[in-house]
């Protein structure tokens, strides 16, 4: 069943994300017509990205962008297959990364060097970190967009003061923290662990502040037997410590993010903590009442482990979000495509709801719109993190390609049920990653 994108923003008024069934879209690229773009739902992003289509077709009569909307686990399995059967949308949203370059060496996507060297000012406009992920063998193949979304450990300061303990500056004070919060009741981290991705966010930066950014690096990059370093064994053999002492909530593996429930637990204080992206942000400030208007959540970059060879600086998630057009879109599809890059993303109005949203946009120059947001300390907590990481290392589940991504997240899975151990664990992904 296909949703439009009006349905979906019907339902999500008012009603957690949970409540906007996935979209099972049917519709393939057209070979006439206006250009077809597909994108994730969910407030309160999924708003902004209808705003920038509509701006984009209120001012382009007689070219129209036709858009549908998936939750983000479906669209990860939808987009995949669409692309390989030769029926994408015009536009393709995603990640860079590994899985761009698949569909690059697939000649699936157009390549957009030429066109960026035509409009480098508009190249010059955006984060120089958020191209990396849009490059595979030195041609651009993406158009960066939207935000800069490292990963950030948040927590909820109420929940702090009632137990009466300080936020954590070390690994140790995470492990100390632990019996103290299920002493009272409240789960140690919230955790969305049945969508896999969420609990890779907890190796990316074990792995990173134990081993360093060349571990780090060496794992994106496929080096032989990579998994299995001593500082990636440490790595996963903390994880799993922090499961068995009870540090995620109960019954973890069966909550998923697509449903805000992880966010949930955090706000309504049956969580102390969560490890999340820089988008979470604005998905609590819009459900969590006055929790975030009230300065109860607190927020801070993941700590150091020690005797970790990391850079505390270094960072970890999404340095944007990348749309790429569909080599099997016909030439005037491809026309609408790239008009939308050049007029249609990152406008005045996009830059700004993103930023009232409590996100930071790539476009440089937002410094003072995001001063003089009420969501300012957050914001510039975040432009501080993208632009001072000496290393901002791209989530795995997109760095890597689609096959070994596939394998690490079935693999975390076991890891945090305890069902494998860090060397086994190591040992599959080896198998998948080594070049």
């Amino acid at each position: 069943m296909a949703l439009s994108r009006r349905t979906l923003l019907g339902l999500a008024v008012g009603v957690p994300a949970s409540a906007a069934l996935a979209a099972c879209g049917s519709s393939g690229p057209g070979k006439s017509g206006g250009a077809t773009y597909w994108y994730l739902n969910g407030q309160p992003q999924e708003g902004v990205r209808a705003g920038a289509v509509d701006a984009f077709n209120k001012a382009h009569p007689k070219e129209q962008i036709k858009d549908t909307t998936f939750q983000n686990d479906a669209y990860k399995t939808k987009i995949k297959t669409s692309i390989g059967a030769g029926k994408a949308p015009t536009i393709i949203w995603g990640w860079g990364g590994g899985t761009l370059r698949t569909y690059v060496e697939a000649g699936q996507v157009e390549d957009l060097t030429t066109w960026f060297g035509e409009h480098s000012e508009l190249k010059k406009s955006l984060f120089p970190s958020s191209f990396a992920a849009a490059t595979v063998n030195g041609k651009i193949y993406a158009m960066p967009v939207e935000t800069v979304q490292p990963i950030i450990l948040y927590y909820n300061r109420k929940v702090f003061d009632q137990v009466g303990v300080e936020p954590p500056k070390s690994w140790d004070d995470i492990m100390a923290l632990v019996p103290r919060f299920n002493a009272k009741g409240i789960a140690p981290f919230s955790l969305g662990g049945q969508s896999r991705w969420t609990n890779m966010m907890w190796l990316e930066f074990l792995f990173d502040r134990i081993g360093g950014s060349e571990l780090f690096q060496a794992i994106t990059e496929g080096e032989k037997n990579a998994w299995s370093n001593p500082d990636a064994i440490a790595a996963l053999t903390k994880v799993q410590e922090l499961v068995k002492a009870h540090g995620f909530v109960k019954g973890f593996s069966s909550i998923t993010a697509d449903s805000n429930a992880d966010q949930a637990l955090l706000y309504t204080g049956r969580a102390a903590m969560m490890l999340h992206g820089a988008w979470s942000y604005g998905i609590q400030q819009a459900d969590g009442g006055d929790f975030v208007s009230s300065g109860s959540l607190g927020y801070m970059t993941f700590p150091p482990v020690e005797g970790g060879k990391g850079d505390p600086s270094d960072t970890v998630g999404n340095p944007a979000q990348y749309l790429s057009i569909s080599s099997k879109a016909s030439a005037e599809q491809k026309k609408v495509a790239k008009d939308f890059f050049a007029t249609g993303v990152l406008q005045d109005e996009e830059v700004k709801q993103w930023i009232d949203n409590g996100s930071v946009p790539i476009r440089l120059g937002t410094e003072k719109l995001l001063a003089a947001s009420k969501n300012a300390d957050f914001l510039q907590f975040t432009y501080d993190i993208a632009s001072k990481a000496k290393v901002f290392g791209q989530s795995w589940d997109q760095a890597l390609s689609p096959t070994a991504a596939e394998t690490l997240l079935d693999n975390i899975v076991k890891l945090f049920q305890l069902s494998v151990s860090p060397q086994q664990f190591a040992d599959k992904l080896n198998a998948v990653t080594s070049t």
